[in-house]
């Protein structure tokens, strides 16, 4: 399979390096301002996607090798969860969380300090729930309410638990590790859908053929 910095555009920049002898001298880097993206109507339907959990400290490559038995279709899971910075996006590994924790909250300890407090489920005597858990409240909060099988009012107290800071990154991190993978039937698809965006157009701005475009040399009439 083509990797995706395979199929992106080349584009020429006027070089600026110490070691540069001539001023019309170009350097070739990828145009990664030219994006890739699956389509509106194969990104929205949710039935061409399957659910999967990464695991562990995989990459984006693992999972690619895993689903599909190729890692070099990593691009295509970053792109069916639309992620565009994997450094943010992706999971981080056990190690750079436990960095994260510590540059971000100081310490050991202030990891595991309160970061807020959330709510246990209350129900009243039918089943019927009063408050979901997880809401986020103040630590003294309570809540009073008209029990209709007791005939009478009932006040909770004590209804709100910690929530450490290690808890409430753990939990981003994990929402992260719930993520969409494409079904194989759909590559090709995806495959043909890039060989149409990723190609320059003639005529287009700065065009030099399919695969390349040329900045301006303003150095030569400066």
């Amino acid at each position: 399979m083509p990797t995706y910095f395979r199929q992106v555009p080349n584009f020429e920049y006027v070089s600026r390096t110490a070691d540069t002898k001539n001023i019309s001298e170009y350097r070739t880097v990828k145009n990664l301002f030219k994006r890739g993206k699956l389509r509106d109507d194969i990104f929205g339907d949710l039935t061409v996607f399957t659910k999967y959990q990464v695991i562990g400290d995989d990459r984006p490559d693992n999972v690619a090798y895993e689903v599909y038995g190729d890692e070099t279709l990593d691009w295509l899971i970053l792109l069916s969860n639309n992620i565009l910075n994997v450094q943010t996006e992706w999971p981080l590994t056990q190690d750079s969380f436990q960095n994260f924790l510590i540059n971000k909250y100081g310490s050991d300890e202030l990891i595991f300090e309160t970061h807020h407090y959330e709510t246990t489920q209350v129900i009243d005597s039918s089943a019927v729930t009063i408050v979901p858990a997880g809401l986020t409240v103040d630590s003294n909060y309570s809540v009073e309410y008209y029990d209709s099988n007791l005939e009478s009012y009932v006040t909770k107290t004590n209804i709100a638990v910690p929530v450490t800071n290690y808890d409430y990154e753990s939990k981003i991190e994990d929402a992260k590790r719930n993520i969409f993978v494409l079904k194989a039937d759909y590559i090709n698809v995806v495959l043909n859908d890039m060989d149409e965006i990723m190609p320059y157009k003639e005529g287009s701005t700065q065009y030099v053929s399919e695969t390349l475009k040329r900045a301006e040399n303003i150095r030569l009439y400066s």
